[in-house]
């Protein structure tokens, strides 16, 4: 005679739920994860669509900071990048020498040393925003129109988190510059 086997309660379906509920840590970790990632790819598919972007990153970050406020001192710049002062000098002479930037004096102080993008520099820069925005906009259509909306709806947010992390820094909203939006601003791509 068979042995009878013990029933076990059964459990309902889980209901699925509206997204994966993330904590803060989850979510700063997914986050830094996307945006490492998003710098990356960026990084890579511009270099091959531009081969001339072989500037590093923190030459494009010291030409943005002077085009959202030129002419600058060495010092302010050195303080809005959170580099020293001669990592800042080292990188305006190889920006000098590609004819990116141009040294002069302080309109009210001569003895002050100041720096400016040049017009090449500015078409440079102008020229890698573009191309990134080109970039971002082409992945951006290939998603669907939810997946944009989203998309969109997290961009003053992420405004607000990069202001956030620049106070948490001690330097102050103006320190992230115009570029506080997505990555054709923030810190860029790598």
């Amino acid at each position: 005679m068979p042995t009878p086997v013990p029933q076990t309660p059964q459990t309902p379906p889980a209901q699925p739920s509206a997204g994966p509920e993330l904590t803060p840590d989850a979510t700063a970790q997914q986050l830094t994860d996307v945006v490492t990632r998003l710098r990356r790819a960026l990084r890579t598919s511009i270099r091959t669509e531009y081969p001339w972007e072989a500037l590093p990153m923190a030459q494009i970050e010291l030409m943005q900071a002077l085009s959202d406020r030129s002419p600058a001192r060495v010092g302010d710049l050195a303080a809005r990048q959170r580099l020293s002062t001669s990592t800042v000098s080292g990188l305006i002479g190889q920006l000098m020498t590609a004819g990116l930037v141009v040294r002069g004096t302080h309109a009210d102080d001569r003895r002050v040393a100041v720096v400016e993008l040049t017009e090449a520099g500015r078409n440079q820069l102008a020229d890698w925003q573009f191309a990134h925005q080109r970039r971002i906009g082409a992945a951006l259509e290939r998603l669907e129109g939810s997946e944009q909306e989203a998309v969109a709806a997290a961009l003053p947010a992420l405004a607000k988190l990069v202001e956030y992390l620049f106070a948490g820094s001690g330097l102050g909203a103006e320190a992230g510059g115009a570029e506080g939006g997505a990555e054709g601003g923030g810190a860029g791509p790598e």
